[in-house]
């Protein structure tokens, strides 16, 4: 077996585990301070928005002109008085973007730009794109944002409860908010290909939440009527037995991605790929980290304001307390299925009451007080 796949097959049975929510208030601190970064960059620089939202001309040039990038961006400022974007397409010709112009506007820019590039006007392929129609696709876009959160809320709070449905939402506001932030850092263009890829990366981020939520409904069933876990051990159990998935997923899903967004958008200059392939590179990473750091130490945190989770934390504590005052290194009892648990690990799974303890467990002694 490898090594990552013994690591994970070892988080799995609980004989190892880092404490994620014990630490949570450590990630909750810089998701607020990455959010709030975020939220700064988008006030103050506000996106970058594509000429399908604003409405403007697309000017194509034909293969044979000999003018750079650089040129024919200076020309074509010069031409309309407006910033311009100019891409350089696979077949060699040049795709400019004007926003904020009118047709009459268009004209003009189109022969000012056939005299400086040298070529036929009927060479350059104009398109216009009218600002209704660019509103049209935004309002599209958060009409199905909005419908996709009520339906995910709805779900998870059938198929789970309310406080996983919360969390999963704080989750998905979280990436969303990260993801557009970064957009407006960067100050890459927001085009209908960034919709798309946001709206595909919060199929991703539910994903690897709900892995971890059903592992977590799985083993707290019956919780109460022991003492030797709490919900927040549990639920770290349930993030360590999941997280070698959770980063095999992850890292397969963003090779490709950072294939189009490294090498395609920036080695190979395909520039129109970098609008699709930021969003789904940062969302990617950001959903893998909130479902791992954010939304299940947040359900822990709710689950253990509940009545019937404190007193069982504080039968749990009591319990340990107890037992370390008499110099005891496992519990009995009506917990006998827990016994001989190495001290670092992760809970193990909660099943029924006195389950035989497993063997490699025992290490060839019987639980109760070290001999």
């Amino acid at each position: 077996m490898s090594k990552l796949g013994n690591l994970g097959a070892r988080l799995h049975r609980g004989e190892i585990g880092y404490d994620f929510v014990k630490n949570r208030k450590i990630w909750y601190g810089l998701s607020i301070l990455i959010t709030i970064t975020a939220i700064v960059g988008l006030a103050v620089r506000g996106l970058n928005m594509g000429i399908e939202f604003q409405g403007g001309a697309v000017f194509t040039t034909p293969k044979n002109v000999s003018v750079s990038v650089s040129q024919a961006e200076q020309k074509a400022e010069t031409a309309s008085g407006h910033d311009a974007i100019v891409q350089k397409l696979g077949d060699g010709s040049l795709r400019i973007q004007v926003a904020g112009i009118e047709t009459d506007k268009a004209n003009q820019i189109k022969n000012q730009l056939s005299d400086d590039f040298k070529v036929d006007a009927e060479q350059i392929n104009a398109e216009l794109v009218g600002p209704s129609w660019g509103e049209q696709i935004a309002n599209k876009a958060w009409q199905g944002l909005g419908i996709f959160m009520v339906l995910v809320v709805i779900y998870l709070a059938i198929a789970f409860e309310w406080r996983m449905a919360l969390a999963a939402f704080v989750a998905l506001i979280h990436d969303i908010t990260i993801t557009v932030g970064i957009y407006a850092l960067v100050g890459f263009e927001v085009t209908p290909g960034t919709v798309i890829g946001l709206l595909t990366i919060l199929g991703y981020s539910l994903y690897d939440t709900v892995v971890v939520f059903d592992s977590l409904k799985e083993q707290t069933k019956d919780l109460t009527k022991q003492t030797r876990w709490t919900y927040s051990d549990v639920a770290n159990r349930s993030i360590n037995s999941t997280l070698v998935r959770s980063i095999n997923t992850t890292v397969v899903a963003l090779l490709p991605v950072a294939g189009l967004l490294f090498i395609g958008g920036g080695v190979l200059g395909a520039g129109m790929l970098n609008d699709i392939s930021l969003s789904l590179f940062v969302g990617l990473a950001a959903g893998a980290y909130s479902s791992i750091f954010i939304a299940t130490p947040l359900v822990a945190d709710l689950k253990e304001r509940e009545p019937a989770m404190k007193a069982l934390k504080k039968r749990v504590l009591a319990k340990r307390a107890q037992a370390a005052a008499k110099g005891e290194t496992e519990f009995q009892g009506d917990d006998e299925g827990y016994a001989d648990e190495p001290e670092d690990a992760a809970p193990a799974v909660v099943g029924p009451r006195n389950q035989p303890a497993s063997r490699t467990r025992g290490r060839g002694r019987p639980s109760g007080k070290r001999r």
